[in-house]
């Protein structure tokens, strides 16, 4: 049956800290609320803004909104292995872009700090998104590669991918990602690969902070801790500085 008209209407999923601790933590439900007309202008709804945090990362940013920006910039999304390289910076075999000492994690991301979805301690210093440059960069100057929001990659998420690519070594050391998508566990979805965890990250629920973390989610999916980051070869370069 087609759903009522009153839910049939453009919008984004917002989070929302629940009254009591939470004993399944699979059902997503309980902590996202979906806000007619939220998208990244109009972050809660009609009648709110982004004043003030135009140091923020941008959210409630579907995949397709990703590649018309760059389009219009000139440049493209990250592969995930390009994302997972400009992570690790000069830390190849560590955990997270810093090392694998996760007692500094408050210092270092932001993440959910307490119970979660029930209580944040805010021991990073915020609840929400943080402004970008709050917490240190990693070796390569790049911030917020762990934690504040998760960031759309290029690739196809695929079950399957990797131990279909493992024989072929120019593959492996800088894999493109998968050409159609696959997911064991829902085989008839079509989704990408997002990384970088975001502020509700706890290591209770994901610990997707984590460098080689990643997440299947739908194209047409947009969230209050869904953004992403850009890059762009020598040749986009060029071109930009040639207009």
């Amino acid at each position: 049956p087609k759903p009522h008209d009153s839910i049939m209407q453009p919008g984004s999923l917002n989070f929302k800290k629940t009254k009591n601790s939470v004993p399944n933590l699979y059902d997503f439900s309980q902590w996202w609320r979906w806000s007619i007309g939220a998208n990244w202008k109009q972050p809660n709804g009609p009648g709110t803004n982004i004043k003030g945090k135009g140091n923020h990362p941008v959210v409630h940013i579907a995949y397709k909104d990703a590649l018309a920006y760059c389009e219009w910039a000139g440049r493209r999304l990250p592969t995930e292995a390009e994302w997972e390289r400009a992570a690790r910076g000069t830390k190849a075999n560590s955990i997270l872009f810093w090392g694998d000492d996760i007692s500094v994690l408050s210092k270092m991301a932001n993440t959910w700090e307490g119970e979660f979805p029930v209580l944040n301690t805010k021991a990073d210093g915020y609840e929400r998104r943080a402004p970008v440059k709050t917490y240190p960069p990693n070796d390569f100057g790049l911030y917020d590669m762990a934690g504040n929001v998760w960031e759309w990659t290029s690739d196809w998420y695929n079950t399957n991918y990797y131990n279909e690519v493992a024989s072929d070594n120019n593959t492996i050391y800088n894999p493109k990602g998968a050409d159609r998508p696959y997911n064991a566990r829902d085989p008839y979805a079509k989704e990408r690969i997002m990384k970088g965890g975001s502020f509700l990250c706890n290591a209770s629920y994901c610990a997707s902070y984590r460098i080689s973390s990643r997440m299947a989610t739908s194209m047409d999916s947009s969230m209050e801790h869904l953004g992403f980051r850009t890059v762009a070869t020598v040749e986009m370069v060029r071109n930009m500085n040639n207009k």
